[in-house]
């Protein structure tokens, strides 16, 4: 691919450089300068007014899990109760004449706000298909939405024990109800058939191209192994690097299980899935810490502010992850996790601090360590300098930052007065020292970085439910926001050719349909990515300019 753009405002992944033209030869970044080049490329595009950036590193997000819902009964654009009632309704009415007699409903994207309590029922999923079972995962991917008949299929009632780490909702009489948080979800996920090879194929590339679309040129899958009915999507992505389909730079996160109880045999496992070399790469291991605030399960250092009280939910010991850390670190992985609440993020930094006592591990600061949390969502202020400290990376999803229906409705009456200040803290982190990378979580909620983008900068979002800006003490910059989605996101995958924009490398690039520093804050989710380079190749291309020859 030859290309000029001209007359562009460049971020290079760190800061808005003097220059007004990139030129890429045979995909590589061969000039950034001024004026026209002169020899002239080919192709030309005139982004007047607009601002070119590297492409975004989604730091966290679920490439297959997210393509293969959008391929099923996809409730994630759905706005309300009916408006998801439609959209099953429509589902169940395409597939009645290809579907076999029986077969599950497969899909997800609900949001509990729209839900007394964050939990629907089967009685609204029984009206409308009592004889096909339906498992739809909440947008979250933390609790399931079930039918009677899949309940029936899995044996689930009054008599079912709860399993460690889940949540099975009830009636008065003890009888489920049709909602599932967390590990309850594979009481039934465990009956729904596998995927097979080709959907799971067809669910990366479909996830590919959605986040090609919003200038997404490399990521990191936070969940690479079986999980909550998803296979692992290992194999897929090892097929598309193979065949030339994966088109991004990939870094997959092999799952540490929940019930894992000999860690060095763990280890030695990830270790023969270990790829440290080519497109996609698997030298990152996730921990799943705790659960999320609406289901309660969120790990918590003092009990929730409702009546139903409790901790939350820890899903490993202090001593599991002491040891799981260190051995991890002392093989050379890289360690992701997810910390919701505010004893999940402690024990986490905790963990990371207690590596650097490990004999087989140097101190804190001295080695060349990736290991970062992700969602920090509510952390004690007094655990906020320690990122910085111990080396560890603060993973933002922006877009939740704001008030949006679920936090006022499932988070700010649980976490009561004084934990409600400590949501979100990106200013506090940044002011700190920490290394900020960001993500999306997709399909968690939308993997279009100028959202998030708007939301870390203005702490609010044109849709949500209270406009009045969130914590607006922790905004932090547009400059910071981009710096994050590229080059700090990028620092997390190794990578040596996405984050920046230099010349001699391969291009990897995003054109934004303005300049978001010549507009007013509060217009940055108008901002949209107009074409996305991805390993030197165009890969999306929604520009209307006229090309000159």
């Amino acid at each position: 691919m030859n290309l000029d753009v001209l007359d562009v405002s460049i971020f290079d992944g760190d800061s808005v450089l003097p220059a007004d033209r990139i030129s890429i030869r045979d995909g590589i970044i061969t000039e950034i300068s001024t004026g026209t080049a002169a020899d002239p490329a080919d192709h030309t595009i005139t982004a007047t007014g607009k601002l070119i950036t590297p492409g975004f590193v989604d730091a966290h997000v679920h490439t297959t899990f997210g393509g293969q819902e959008s391929l099923a009964c996809d409730l994630s654009e759905a706005q309300g109760l009916q408006a998801s009632l439609d959209v099953i309704r429509s589902y169940l009415a395409a597939t009645a004449e290809s579907a076999a007699p029986g077969s599950w409903v497969t899909g997800g994207g609900w949001s509990m706000s729209d839900f007394p309590g964050g939990a629907p029922s089967a009685a609204i999923l029984d009206e409308l298909s009592p004889e096909r079972p339906i498992i739809l995962l909440s947008a979250d991917h933390h609790s399931a939405w079930v039918n009677s008949k899949a309940m029936d299929l899995a044996g689930l009632d009054a008599s079912t024990p709860t399993p460690p780490g889940g949540v099975i909702e009830k009636d008065e009489s003890g009888t489920p109800t049709g909602c599932l948080h967390e590990s309850a979800m594979d009481l039934v996920s465990v009956h729904v058939p596998d995927a097979s090879d080709a959907e799971i194929r067809a669910g990366l590339l479909a996830g590919q191209s959605s986040l090609h679309a919003f200038g997404v040129t490399a990521w990191m899958d936070a969940i690479v192994g079986d999980y909550s009915g998803h296979r692992s999507p290992l194999d897929a992505y090892l097929e598309a690097e193979d065949t030339g389909e994966l088109t991004a730079e990939v870094v997959g996160s092999l799952w540490w299980p929940r019930d894992v109880e000999d860690i060095d045999a763990q280890v030695a496992a990830l270790v023969r899935n270990r790829r440290e070399q080519g497109q996609f790469r698997t030298t990152s291991v996730k921990f799943m810490l705790d659960g999320i605030v609406e289901s309660r399960t969120a790990a918590m250092s003092s009990e929730y502010a409702c009546p139903c009280g409790g901790f939350g939910t820890s899903y490993f010991t202090r001593e599991h992850l002491h040891a799981s850390f260190a051995a991890l670190d002392a093989a050379g992985f890289d360690i992701h996790c997810h910390a919701i609440g505010d004893a999940a993020n402690k024990a986490a930094l905790d963990a990371f601090a207690a590596i650097g006592t490990s004999p087989d591990s140097a101190e804190p600061g001295t080695s060349d360590r990736r290991h970062h949390i992700a969602h920090v969502q509510v952390v004690d202020p007094v655990d906020i300098p320690r990122f910085a400290q111990l080396g560890i990376t603060a993973n933002l999803q922006a877009l939740w930052a704001c008030h949006d229906q679920q936090l006022l409705d499932l988070n700010l009456p649980y976490l009561g007065a004084e934990r409600s200040t400590w949501l979100y803290p990106f200013r506090s982190f940044a002011d700190a020292g920490t290394h900020l990378a960001m993500g999306s979580d997709w399909p968690v909620s939308t993997p279009n970085p100028w959202e998030a983008i708007h939301v870390a900068v203005n702490r609010s979002h044109p849709d949500a439910g209270d406009p009045a800006p969130l914590l607006p003490e922790q905004a932090i910059d547009l400059t910071t926001a981009l710096r994050a989605y590229t080059s700090g996101s990028a620092h997390l995958l190794r990578s040596e050719v996405n984050g920046r924009i230099r010349t001699g490398q391969i291009a990897n690039l995003a054109l934004a349909s303005a300049d978001p520093f010549d507009l007013e804050p509060q217009r940055l989710a108008e901002v949209h990515n107009e074409m996305t380079i991805a390993g030197g190749r165009i890969v999306h291309d929604a520009t209307t300019a006229e090309r000159q020859s």
